[in-house]
Formats: structure tokens, sequence, C-alpha cells
């Protein structure tokens, strides 16, 4: 019953923000369990890793995201956030949110938001 919610996907321009929200609804164990991530898929691409946020705090991000997007958790809501700055037309994708159990190994994925960012 693990299910992965993913919002805040939109059309924004050229160095515009977004914020994307990621909530896995009624799955509590898997939440405090996994490493949190957010992927992303372009047409024609293969899905990246764009940040995610582990279970012992560390942030990590693609080249890309480096200083433009943050992720972050809010373990209170069983969220994980993921903010974008100064977006690009080429973070143009589906972006799609991630966890990883970590003990067990399995991933579990959101449906995906479409973010597009015109030029």
């Amino acid at each position: 019953q693990v299910q992965l919610v993913e919002s805040g996907g939109a059309v924004v321009q050229a160095g515009g923000s977004l914020r994307l929200s990621c909530v896995i609804t009624n799955s509590v164990r898997v939440f405090r369990s996994s490493d949190m991530g957010w992927y992303r898929q372009a047409p024609g691409k293969m899905r990246e890793l764009v940040a995610n946020a582990t279970l012992a705090g560390e942030l990590n991000y693609s080249d890309s995201a480096k200083g433009r997007f943050t992720i972050s958790r809010d373990n209170a809501r069983n969220m994980v956030v993921l903010e974008m700055n100064n977006l690009k037309p080429e973070d143009t994708a589906v972006y799609y949110c991630n966890a990883h159990q970590v003990v067990s190994g399995i991933n579990y994925w959101g449906h995906g938001t479409q973010v597009t960012v015109s030029s």
C-alpha cells in the first residue's frame, strides 16, 4: 500500500522557481526507513538522479542541481521537498519521487509530476 504522491509540477518561465512535494501516504514505516530522492526523466533521455536526502542526513545533488535546487525532508509530514530555483529549459522533465528503503533495498516510486520550463 506504499504510495508516493508528487505535486507541484507546472509550467514556469526560465529563471523562475518551483517547489515539488512528495508525500508518502499511510507509509510512515517506509518513510522512516528510506533515503528519499528526486529523479527526473526528460524526453528521449534516461532517468537521472536530481537530489536525495538520506536517513543519515546527507544531501546529494547532481551537478546540474547544485547551487540551484534544495532537497529537504519534513519528517513530521512524511514528506520530501525539492525547491528548484533559477530553472532552465533543460530542467524540463517528469520528476519522480523515490523512496529507497535502506535495509531491504526496495525502491518505491511516485507516478511523476511534469515540470516544463519555457525559454
